[in-house]
């Protein structure tokens, strides 16, 4: 595997893992959490429908993500500016999305989430509607994570060209804890929702380490690409 490729599949999952902890996706994976608590009775069903919820995330993320991103490189005139050009989009863009991570830029979120009805009706489907609420929740951006989506991950998509290994990457780290809890529940650990509260200190630290990185990263690659500044031959 080219070691560009393996570091950004590196980076694809590192971002689904951190988009998993901000807010708004750690809100539905603590509902989800409580729904599986109902299953305790039976753990092999709180575990499945655990799995199917992240799985569900994860399909979503990868549909998100590849299929914009290959109409865009299938068209031949944006295919061209985007080979092009993506190497002077990236510095840019890593810094916003860090300067989002570091919150010394806010946005309103992009959507409000799945109401309480819609997740109640997917939940007498039993299994599909597990699977159905995960890849509905996926969609419901808080301005942290859609900076993670679209400001990162997409651009790398393009760039490398890898429509569907890098989304996947993306997805099975964003499912990750999902995936966890759904362990945790299935085996009669009750303080799965606290371990999850313990995550959002944990999330603070990780988001304003890789905030300060992309920030960095963004710089550098800045200076390089549309400055011609090269201070580290890379």
């Amino acid at each position: 595997m080219d070691s560009a490729l393996f570091v950004a599949l590196g980076g694809a999952f590192w971002l689904g893992i951190l988009l998993s902890l901000s807010p708004c996706p750690l809100a539905s994976n603590l509902a989800m959490v409580a729904f599986l608590a109902r299953r305790v009775s039976d753990p092999f069903a709180a575990l499945r429908g655990g799995i199917l919820y992240g799985i569900g995330r994860g399909v979503a993320y990868v549909f998100l993500a590849a299929l914009p991103a290959w109409g865009l490189a299938s068209l031949p005139r944006i295919s061209a500016f985007l080979q092009g050009e993506m190497g002077k989009l990236l510095g840019p863009l890593f810094i916003l999305t860090g300067m989002v991570l570091l919150e010394l830029l806010t946005f309103p979120s992009v959507g409000k989430g799945i109401g309480m009805g819609v997740q109640e009706r997917l939940s007498r489907l039993g299994d599909l509607g597990t699977f159905l609420l995960g890849a509905l929740l996926a969609l419901s951006f808080c301005p942290v994570s859609a900076a993670l989506f679209f400001g990162n991950l997409l651009p790398l998509v393009v760039k490398t060209g890898s429509f569907l290994a890098l989304p996947a990457a993306f997805g099975l780290g964003s499912a990750l804890p999902a995936v966890g809890a759904a362990f945790l529940v299935a085996y009669g650990l009750k303080g799965a929702g606290k371990a999850f509260g313990r995550i959002q200190a944990v999330e603070k630290v990780l988001r304003i380490s890789t905030g300060t990185v992309l920030v960095l990263l963004g710089l550098f690659l800045s200076l390089r690409d549309i400055f011609g500044v090269t201070l580290l031959r890379w």
